[in-house]
């Protein structure tokens, strides 16, 4: 431990550190935009694989025959299925909630449940291992072995949690994507059909335009055109793009265009009203965010400006006095 301690205050260790990471964050940086890549068409593949599941199911459901397993996305690796068979991981730490999570972080499918289940056993058991052999192995450090082993276990109860940590900040994105276009699509879709349009073609129109904004969005609503064309109740096909996207705004909206549809009120006038308070609510909090700046950088501000401010200041003023 004073070993470790020595070589964390040395100056030269920190500041060989801290130039290795602003080195590689400089790379990550310069280097993500270009592997990143276009997702668009990616997604919009998946929605279509996703079309062809649907018309598949409704097929043989109209046809009283037995459904066809298509999934959503690819299927499991069977060796990845075995797995989370064996060990009945899906009564055990699967349950609705977590498959609607699931879905509403854009991971729909079978193979994203299994890899979901299969990473919250596996993940936990390599951070302990790699935790163990940190300190047993390379840090060598003097303290107890129980010390050492209760700190490995903190290690691998944080890895159980990492992939709902995962989960959770992919629908935050997502969510966030998704709320930015949004009222953008309605306006969109607001225009299509005083056009004369049928709400299906809006939402097709929509979902090709959209998508250069936003591939979530654009692939939700794709999703959506093909739950109206196949689904027997199309106010199902409106709860299932509520439900997947989580968002109060498209909840209100699906809920409108549900009441428009029953009582045969028009649908451009539900969607203009929706359109503006959307775009009221995205104007809300573009200010709250405004707001919030000022407390936000009160804190960098005194940590990072304040001292190179007294240096340039006070630095002159400190050189001539000693060499006084």
């Amino acid at each position: 431990m004073d070993r470790l301690m020595t070589l964390l205050l040395d100056p030269q260790f920190l500041i060989a550190a801290l130039t290795a990471l602003a080195v590689t964050a400089t790379i990550i940086t310069l280097a993500l935009p270009v592997l990143e890549g276009d997702t668009l068409k990616k997604r919009m593949k998946s929605v279509a694989i996703e079309r062809d599941e649907l018309r598949a199911r409704e097929r043989s459901r109209l046809a009283a025959a037995e459904k066809a397993k298509v999934s959503l996305r690819h299927e499991p690796k069977q060796n990845l299925r075995n797995f989370v068979d064996r060990l009945n991981l899906k009564n055990a730490l699967m349950d609705e909630k977590t498959i609607a999570k699931l879905r509403i972080a854009g991971l729909r499918g079978q193979q994203a449940i299994y890899t979901f289940l299969f990473a919250r056993v596996v993940v936990p058991i390599i951070l302990f291992v790699l935790a163990l052999l940190y300190l047993f192995v390379i840090l060598k450090t003097s303290h107890p072995a129980g010390i050492k082993i209760s700190i490995s276990l903190v290690v691998a109860l944080l890895g159980f949690y990492a992939p709902n940590i995962y989960v959770s900040n992919l629908t935050k994105k997502r969510q966030q994507s998704i709320r930015l276009a949004w009222p953008d699509a309605l306006d969109l879709m607001l225009i299509c059909v005083e056009a004369g349009m049928s709400i299906e073609a809006a939402f097709k129109k929509v979902a090709e335009e959209i998508g250069a904004q936003s591939v979530p969005l654009a692939e939700e609503l794709a999703l959506t055109n093909a739950e109206l064309s196949y689904l027997q109740e199309r106010r199902k096909a409106y709860e299932n793009l509520a439900a997947r996207t989580g968002l109060e705004g498209v909840k209100g909206v699906c809920t409108s265009l549900i009441q428009a549809e029953r009582y045969g009120t028009p649908l451009g006038t539900s969607l203009r009203v929706m359109a503006d308070e959307n775009r009221a609510e995205r104007m809300q909090m573009a200010e709250k965010k405004a707001a919030a700046l000022p407390p936000q950088l009160t804190v960098p501000m005194i940590v990072f400006f304040l001292p190179v401010l007294f240096a340039v200041i006070m630095g002159p003023a400190v050189i001539q006095a000693m060499r006084l």
